[in-house]
This record gives structure tokens, C-alpha cells and sequence, in this order.
């Protein structure tokens, strides 16, 4: 499959590597979108609307037939709360034992648009968690590695080794449904 240069109008790390190890050819050019304007009463809404906020902010600043454009965003449910980037660190433990023992929702929206068409998904990946050891929760709270991260966990790391149950793609909880997007790119 050749496929244009992707634009991936975003700064998440995780997102360039699931586009890297997809094997796809991108720039990452981040754009500017303030999300705490979003008033939304479920998770669904509010990545969506994330998204579409990136997505029009990209529109502005970026040609997409120059590059095709990539934009996605990532939001974390559980117990039918929206868990946002945790503020500080009794946020963030706040935030985390929410999710222990209890089923996590992590929720990717992604618009890609190029000269041939516009793809808009959004998909979620449940986890259903084992109990949070307390003495590990706190060593990775004051590891500080929860900062900038939706739900203050990362599937990749510290939740990993407390997940009893997965129902849809890891790709789509560390930011980018990958699965969806590459069927599409063989247009």
C-alpha cells in the first residue's frame, strides 16, 4: 500500500508510533484547540467535539491537499464519569482508583481527510480492571508519569498489569484506531 505523507495534527508520542509501526509516512504538526470549552454529558460527545474542534483548527492552518490531514483525540469513562487529565496528584489518585476494579472506557475519535475522501470514527475500547495495588498506585503517582494523560493511566504501562478483561483494539486506547483508519488508506 503506497499512501501519501500523512499530516498527524497532533503531539501525542503514542500516535506517531502506532503510525510509525504501521509503516506510514507522516509529519506531525500539531495544532492549538482549547478543549476546556467543550461542554459535553457524555464521553462519546465530548471526543467527538474535541475532535472536530482539532480538525477545523487544522483546516485553518494546513492544506490537505498538499498532505492528507490526521486528527484524533482520546477521552477516558469510567462509571460514567469523563476522567480528564488529572491537575494535580490527589486529582490523579482520585481519577485512578476510580478505575480500579471497575470497567474503563477509553474512547478515540479520528477525522482523516484527503483529496479522495473523509473518514470520521470514532470507536472504544473497554478494560475491565483487576484492583490497584496501593503501594504501586502511589509509586506511580509520585512517578509523575500520569501528567498529560486522559484518566491519568496508561494501558501501555502502569494499568497493564491490572487488566483482567479487553474488548476492542489497544491502538484505539493509546490514541488512534489504527484497524479503522488503514483499510481506508488502500483506496
Amino acid at each position: 500500500m503506497k499512501t501519501k505523507k500523512i499530516r498527524l495534527c497532533s503531539q501525542s508520542e503514542s500516535r506517531a508510533l502506532i503510525l510509525h509501526g504501521a509503516g506510514l509516512d507522516f509529519i506531525q504538526s500539531p495544532v492549538d484547540y482549547d478543549e476546556e470549552q467543550i461542554i459535553a454529558h457524555s464521553a462519546k460527545n465530548f471526543v467527538y467535539q474535541a475532535t472536530v474542534g482539532k480538525y477545523k483548527a487544522a483546516l485553518r492552518e494546513y492544506d490537505y491537499h498538499e498532505y492528507p490531514l490526521l486528527c484524533a483525540d482520546t477521552v477516558v469513562a469510567s462509571q460514567n464519569k469523563i476522567l480528564r487529565k488529572a491537575k494535580n496528584i490527589d486529582d490523579a489518585r482520585e481519577i485512578l482508583l476510580s478505575q480500579s476494579a471497575n470497567t474503563t472506557s477509553i474512547i478515540t475519535c479520528m477525522i482523516y481527510k484527503s483529496e479522495k475522501f473523509e473518514l470520521v470514527d470514532i470507536s472504544s475500547t473497554e478494560y475491565l480492571f483487576d484492583t490497584f495495588d496501593k503501594e504501586k498506585l502511589e509509586s506511580y503517582l509520585h512517578s509523575g508519569e500520569w501528567r498529560g494523560k486522559a484518566g491519568g493511566c496508561m494501558v501501555e504501562g502502569f494499568c497493564k498489569s491490572y487488566i483482567k478483561e479487553v474488548k476492542g483494539y489497544e491502538s484505539c486506547a493509546m490514541g488512534l484506531s489504527i484497524e479503522k483508519l488503514l483499510p481506508y488508506l488502500a483506496l
